[in-house]
């Protein structure tokens, strides 16, 4: 005897988890290994890093705010109960993963850590097949036919 499948995308681990730990073991790294800072003046790395924080943190707020209003999880572990495809998720279809990564981006850039930087992209592959995939199959078997037209019409990332 099966049992239904459960409702929910099933991704590996909490997505700010996954981020976190990528941005926290390259910055460990870098200082184990002593690695070369970017070079750039104190008020501009803090600055940029500022910048790219609050333009993530605006991306995520946005895109998280679109879901309470449409009353579903933002959570990826939690079933979804509307399909939001409005203001932003008209143009990504993952923007809070985008505000992640400049997020991610400005910390790393904070932190004066090149080798964090460059963890983005294991990172962002995590990211993709082991979240964004499961996340994309379950809508698709969820909410069919609708969340396939939204898929053709809009990018996964930007």
């Amino acid at each position: 005897m099966t049992s239904a499948p459960r409702d929910i995308p099933g991704v590996i681990a909490p997505p700010p988890i996954i981020f976190l730990a990528f941005l926290a073991g390259g910055w460990t790294l870098g200082n184990l290994i002593g690695e070369p800072s970017f070079g750039l003046p104190d008020l501009w790395r803090r600055g940029g890093a500022l910048v790219l924080i609050a333009a993530g943190l605006i991306v995520e707020g946005w895109a998280a705010g679109l879901f309470r209003r449409a009353r579903t999880a933002v959570e990826p572990w939690k079933p979804s109960t509307a399909l939001v495809t409005n203001g932003i998720y008209g143009l990504s279809r993952n923007p809070i993963y985008v505000g992640f990564t400049i997020v991610y981006a400005g910390l790393a850039i904070g932190l004066d850590s090149p080798l964090a930087a460059a963890m983005i992209l294991p990172c962002l592959i995590v990211i993709d097949r082991f979240v964004i995939v499961r996340e994309e199959a379950y809508l698709e078997r969820k909410f069919g036919q609708a969340y396939l037209t939204y898929k053709g019409k809009v990018r996964r990332w930007l």
